[in-house]
């Protein structure tokens, strides 16, 4: 009997938060895996995570933000597992902060990790992906590419790219008529441990922004994308309407986002203005911090919106025999 031969997976930011709860998913597949970031304790946790789950990993401490590490770690893992059959952008930060407390210095930062991270990523699994004509890249993007929010905006202005940049790139495969496929993952407000680590001069703890998703929800919905053709997957309700509801008033977000964005991002305690943060060095260097942060008791494991946007030929049908039972009622009382 054949056995099939595990894929080949790369998922940059993967000590913690998203990145780590896609990991493990993928190891549940058997899979061998890249593990990229650059928290050496928390790289570790997540490999033995992937091993315990049934997969392979490879540890690479690398910092995304500098081109040449991250095609060295590509070469690592082709060395090693063999050719890459899919990479998936995750790695980010971001500074929580008014537009002007922000320095020229934390812009270069927050835009060199979250999207330039991500356009080094995809050079690096296109150089060996098109020669081969195969392979799947999965960008981890937000709400956010779509609707800025007040705080966020070195943030919101890196997704905002990475979406542009993502199109483009996929225009280009069309038009080469590659088989290499690109996908955008669009996330709402997820429950990861990035809100006690990225640096931040609000007065108050930062939160996301109800409603809050555990991370294992978007590593189910990443391994649904990898099995399938979409150009782009929303995860959460949300979502869909922070994305739709610019694009019909996108003036009205701008007012409501006014009144209520600063507040909805906080709780009621008081932040440590002299707590460490990961803007520069990695928090999870010599402490593994895992998936989740610490909104466990208000974060949703499942999405409705989510398993009926990955079920619709299963709705469609249900639809037409709903449609075909209420004709037939109605013949029959005309009969």
């Amino acid at each position: 009997m054949q056995t099939r031969t595990p894929e080949v997976v790369v998922v940059t930011g993967a000590s913690a938060g998203v990145g780590r709860a896609i990991a493990r998913a993928f190891a549940r597949r058997g899979a061998h895996m890249g593990l990229v970031a650059r928290g050496h304790a928390g790289l570790e946790g997540a490999r033995r995570e992937v091993e315990e789950l049934g997969g392979q990993a490879l540890v690479l401490p690398t910092d995304v933000a500098d081109a040449s590490q991250v095609e060295a770690a590509a070469a690592r893992v082709e060395e090693t597992f063999g050719p890459i059959a899919i990479w998936i952008n995750d790695a980010m930060t971001t500074v929580f902060s008014p537009f002007k407390e922000m320095t020229p210095e934390e812009y270069k930062r927050v835009t060199e990790v979250t999207y330039l991270g991500t356009v080094y990523g995809t050079l690096a699994a296109l150089r060996r992906m098109l020669p081969r004509d195969r392979g799947k890249i999965i960008q981890i993007g937000s709400a956010l590419a779509y609707r800025g929010i007040p705080l966020q905006s070195a943030y919101c202005g890196a997704k905002h790219a990475i979406q542009g940049f993502t199109e483009s790139v996929r225009s280009e495969l069309i038009h080469d008529q590659s088989h290499v496929t690109i996908t955008m993952v669009q996330l709402p407000a997820v429950n990861t441990p990035q809100f006690g680590w990225v640096k931040s001069r609000l007065p108050h703890k930062a939160q996301p922004v109800p409603p809050i998703y555990q991370p294992e929800v978007i590593a189910d919905a990443v391994t649904w994308v990898a099995d399938h053709d979409r150009r782009q997957l929303f995860i959460g309700g949300s979502t869909v309407i922070v994305i739709q509801g610019d694009k019909l008033a996108p003036g009205f977000g701008d007012w409501y986002l006014g009144k209520t964005g600063y507040t909805a991002q906080q709780v009621g305690e008081p932040e440590d203005a002299h707590r460490l943060h990961n803007l520069w060095e990695p928090i999870d260097a010599n402490h593994d911090y895992g998936a989740h942060g610490a909104f466990d008791d208000r974060a949703r494991g499942r999405s409705w919106q989510l398993w009926a946007d990955t079920h619709r030929g299963w709705l469609a049908l249900a639809g037409a025999g709903v449609v075909s039972a209420i004709g037939a009622a109605v013949l029959r009382r005309k009969r």
